[in-house]
C-alpha cells in the first residue's frame, strides 16, 4: 500500500528565555471538616515534565546496548521496535540539537543578546540540550547528546533498572518516573515547552530579532517527521492506548492555544517594556514588503494596519470545535473575534482570554472522552477547507498550520481506509506544499487554488 507524503518537514526547536517559576501553594494546616466531603472527581494532576524532575539522568548510553534500542534493524518477534536508539542517533534532529549551538548561526544570535558562548548558555541549553543540574547527571550523562531519550521520557534513575524486568508494564514504568509520552495531552505540554516557550522557557521576540528562526508546530506533524522511533501496532495499542492521529492534531492544537493565552494573560512574560510581548503576533502582518497590499478583511471590526495575534492554532481549534461541538465551537468562534478586538482596541483583553482558555480546556477534555468516527474526520477536513475558501488562512501562519493539519489528517485517514486514492491526495498535498514551500512569496490566492484541487482530490 502506497504512503501518503509527509507534510512540511520543518526545524527542531530552537532557544528559550527562562521565565519565572511557578510559585506553589502555601501549606494549609489540616482542619476537620464540618460536613462528609464531597465525592466530586478532581482532575488527575499533570506529572512534572522531565526537565522539572529530580531524579538523575544516567546518559543514552544506556539505551544504545543492541539488545536494548540499539538494533540497526527493528526485531521481528519483540513488542517494541528495538531500533529507537539507531533511528534518534541517526535521523532525528534532537540529537543533533546541542551541535547546533556551535555553528555561526548560534554564535551570532548569542553575540547580538551578550550572552557569550551559545553553547553555555542557560536561554539557549534549556530547549537544545536535557539541561539538568551537575548534582542531577549520572556518570555517563553527556551534554553532547543534545535532546537526548531522557529529555523527553524522563530521567531515568528509577525507571531504567524497571523497565527491563520480566513483569514490567507501562504502568509500572509511569510510576517509577517514565514520562507518558502515549498521553497525547502530556506529549503535546512537553513538546510545547520547547516549541512554543511555558513558564520556565521562552522564545521572545527579542531573541527572534537576534536572529533566531521563527518557531511553528504541529504536534502530529513534527511526530511523524521527527522520525517517530515507535509504532502503533495493536500490541502497543493493547499496552498504551488506541492511538488516533486526527485526536493528537486536534489535543495539539487546543493545548497550543492555552498555553498563548497563559503567556498572553502573564504579567511579566506577555509584555516588554511598553510593548506586549510582540512573538505573540502574527509575524507577517509587520514583516512583509511595503509594496505587498494584499490586505482583506479576515476578522470582524479589525481594520488594515492593525497588528494581529497569531490566531493560526486558534483557527484549527475552531475548525475541531465545530464538528465536535458546534455549540462550543461557536463560542471559540466569538471568543476569538473579542480577543482579536480588545487586544488591538478596547475592553478586557486578559478576561477574554482566561475565557478562551477555559473553553479551550472543555474541549481538550471533550476531545480525550471522545472516540472521532470517520464523519468526524471528514467533517473536520471540510471545515479545514472550507475555511480556507473563505479566505480565513490569507496569513502565511494560518495557511501553514491548516496544510499540516490537512496532512495529519487526511494520512490518519487513509492508513484507516477511509480514504482511498493515495496518488491523487499526495498531488493535492503536494500542491498546499508548494503554496507555502516560502513565507516571503507566500500567495493567499494560489493558496486557495490549490486547496480547490485538494478538495476535488479527496471527494470533499
Amino acid at each position: 500500500m502506497p504512503r501518503l507524503i509527509v507534510t512540511l518537514a520543518l526545524a527542531i526547536a530552537a532557544a528559550a528565555t527562562v521565565g519565572p517559576a511557578l510559585a506553589q501553594p502555601a501549606t494549609q494546616p489540616a482542619t476537620q471538616p464540618s460536613s462528609p466531603p464531597t465525592t466530586t472527581a478532581q482532575p488527575a494532576a499533570h506529572p512534572p515534565l522531565p526537565y522539572q524532575v529530580k531524579d538523575k539522568s544516567m546518559g543514552v548510553v544506556n539505551c544504545a546496548n543492541s539488545l536494548c534500542h540499539g538494533s540497526v534493524q527493528p526485531w521481528k518477534d519483540s513488542s517494541i521496535l528495538q531500533n529507537e536508539y539507531v533511528t534518534w542517533s541517526r535521523v532525528d534532529k534532537h540529537a543533533r540539537a546541542y551541535k547546533v549551538l556551535f555553528n555561526e548561526q548560534s554564535a551570532r544570535i548569542a553575540r547580538n543578546l551578550g550572552l557569550g558562548n551559545a553553547a553555555e548558555a542557560k536561554v539557549c541549553l534549556d530547549c537544545h540540550a536535557h539541561n539538568v543540574v551537575k548534582a542531577q547527571r549520572g556518570d555517563r550523562f553527556k551534554f553532547d547528546d543534545g535532546v537526548s531519550c531522557e529529555a523527553c521520557h524522563g530521567p531515568s534513575e528509577r525507571w531504567l533498572p524497571k523497565h527491563v524486568e520480566d513483569r514490567a508494564t507501562h504502568a509500572s514504568n509511569l510510576e517509577a518516573g517514565l514520562f507518558p509520552t502515549d498521553d497525547p495531552s502530556e506529549r503535546a505540554r512537553l513538546c510545547l515547552s520547547c516549541h512554543f516557550g511555558n513558564a520556565d522557557r521562552f522564545v521572545t521576540h527579542r531573541i527572534m530579532g537576534a536572529g533566531h528562526p521563527r518557531l511553528s508546530f504541529e504536534l502530529e506533524t513534527f511526530t511523524t517527521v521527527e522520525p517517530a522511533h515507535f509504532k502503533t501496532d495493536s500490541d502497543w495499542e493493547k499496552r498504551k492506548r488506541i492511538w488516533d492521529g486526527v485526536k493528537v492534531w486536534a489535543i495539539g492544537q487546543a493545548l497550543a492555544v492555552s498555553e498563548m493565552m497563559d503567556l498572553l494573560t502573564d504579567p511579566k512574560r506577555g509584555h516588554d517594556g511598553l510593548f506586549p510581548e510582540l512573538v505573540l503576533f502574527d509575524c507577517h502582518a509587520c514583516h512583509h514588503p511595503m509594496s505587498d497590499r494584499r490586505w482583506a478583511p479576515r476578522v470582524p471590526g479589525l481594520g488594515p494596519g492593525v497588528v494581529r495575534l497569531n490566531d493560526s492554532s486558534m483557527l484549527m481549534v475552531r475548525a475541531i470545535a465545530r464538528v465536535v461541538d458546534p455549540a462550543l465551537g461557536n463560542r471559540i468562534a466569538s471568543r476569538m473575534n473579542q480577543l482579536q478586538q480588545t487586544v488591538t482596541g478596547g475592553g478586557d483583553a486578559f478576561g477574554t482570554a482566561r475565557l478562551l482558555k477555559a473553553d479551550v480546556a472543555q474541549l481538550t477534555a471533550e476531545l480525550e472522552q471522545r472516540t472521532l468516527t470517520p464523519a468526524d474526520m471528514r467533517g473536520v477536513l471540510a471545515a479545514l477547507v472550507d475555511e480556507g475558501l473563505n479566505g480565513q488562512f490569507r496569513d502565511y501562519a494560518g495557511a501553514e498550520q491548516a496544510t499540516m493539519a490537512i496532512g495529519s489528517v487526511t494520512n490518519f485517514m487513509y492508513q484507516k481506509g477511509i480514504l482511498k486514492s493515495a496518488r491523487d491526495i499526495n498531488g493535492g498535498l503536494a500542491n498546499l506544499q508548494a503554496a507555502v514551500a516560502n513565507d516571503e512569496r507566500y500567495s493567499p490566492g494560489q493558496f486557495e487554488t490549490a486547496l480547490r484541487n485538494f478538495r476535488g482530490s479527496v471527494g470533499q
